[in-house]
């Protein structure tokens, strides 16, 4: 029974859900960003490109497993058990963006409503890589709620799950890989190459949790039945992970999503998840940010059960 475990746990999930992400302060993920950047720059050139992103995502994501590692082993070692538990509470924090995904996605839609088109086109802007300049009211909640489900998994129940099997280390070297993925895992001329294994690495690592997240929301919404539509849904996606919460969420909505979207100047033809192409209305945010704490909240009692019982 690991009842340190636990109260890290809790309290790291709670307070996220007080603050969300603390602005005010250093946030861990500016620290990655930064750190990325600086490896990109220096190396995302000349030849060999593949070897190179590879060596700095390796480098950046052992880094940020075995640096909390060392730290609270060297906490142990000197027996300070209420700073290690402190520690880990708020390198925890740091991992999880659960109440931050609903509050922008809420923004999102009552801008939209409250100030219209442009407004929404704007706020969307700042969640999304698609462009905005040109969505429609129903483009914009549909790439709103396609953001909501990819997010609770890569935002929420994926660290979770990698705190579950190795502790606060590997929740942090989660994160990492997310962030290399998301700034350097683009297809185009500058990243094809560099940013190659950091996308793949991303994409292993999300394969269990982004199949979780859709089960999970599936279930709290009870509409099991969904699980055949999920995966047959899901597979469409041109990301071997995103397509599936995507999929519980048009089922559970009885809803529509995906299809061509511009990003970086190009057109993207992308595949429809769902056949229901209806009108998503205004108040459907309040059930889907619903689902988000109801998921986040189900699978961390699961995950103190695992740790009282396993």
């Amino acid at each position: 029974m690991d009842l340190a475990a636990i109260y890290i746990l809790l309290a790291a999930f709670l307070l996220d859900l007080i603050f969300g992400d603390p602005r005010q302060l250093p946030h861990l993920i500016v620290l990655f960003g930064n750190g990325i950047a600086f490896g990109e720059k220096r190396l995302n050139q000349s030849n060999y490109r593949f070897l190179k992103g590879a060596f700095l995502t390796l480098l950046l994501v052992s880094s940020s497993f075995l640096v909390p590692y060392l730290c609270i082993y060297y906490l142990n070692v000197k027996e300070y058990p209420i700073v290690k538990v402190l520690f880990s509470i708020v390198m925890l924090f740091y991992c999880l963006a659960n109440k931050t995904l609903v509050k922008e996605g809420q923004a999102v839609f009552d801008i939209l409503h409250k100030e219209g088109l442009e407004a929404g086109r704007k706020r969307l802007s700042w969640i999304v890589g698609r462009e905005t300049t040109n969505l429609s009211e129903q483009q914009i909640r549909q790439a709103t709620f396609e953001t909501m489900s990819e997010n609770l998994s890569d935002g929420v129940i994926a660290p979770l799950f990698y705190f579950l099997l190795w502790g606060v280390p590997g929740a942090i070297a989660y994160k990492m890989i997310n962030t290399l993925d998301s700034m350097i895992g683009y297809k185009n001329d500058r990243y094809l190459n560099f940013g190659k294994f950091a996308a793949k690495l991303d994409d292993l690592a999300n394969f269990i949790p982004a199949r979780i997240t859709a089960m999970l929301m599936l279930l709290v919404s009870f509409k099991l039945k969904g699980i055949s539509f999920v995966f047959k849904e899901g597979k469409k996606h041109s990301s071997p992970n995103a397509g599936y919460p995507e999929a519980a969420l048009a089922y559970i909505l009885n809803c529509q999503f995906g299809g061509p979207n511009y990003y970086h100047g190009k057109l993207v033809d992308k595949p429809f998840i769902g056949y229901t192409n209806r009108s998503i209305k205004h108040q459907e945010i309040k059930q889907v940010s619903s689902i988000n704490y109801k998921v986040s909240t189900f699978f961390v009692i699961v995950m103190v059960l695992i740790r009282l019982y396993v």
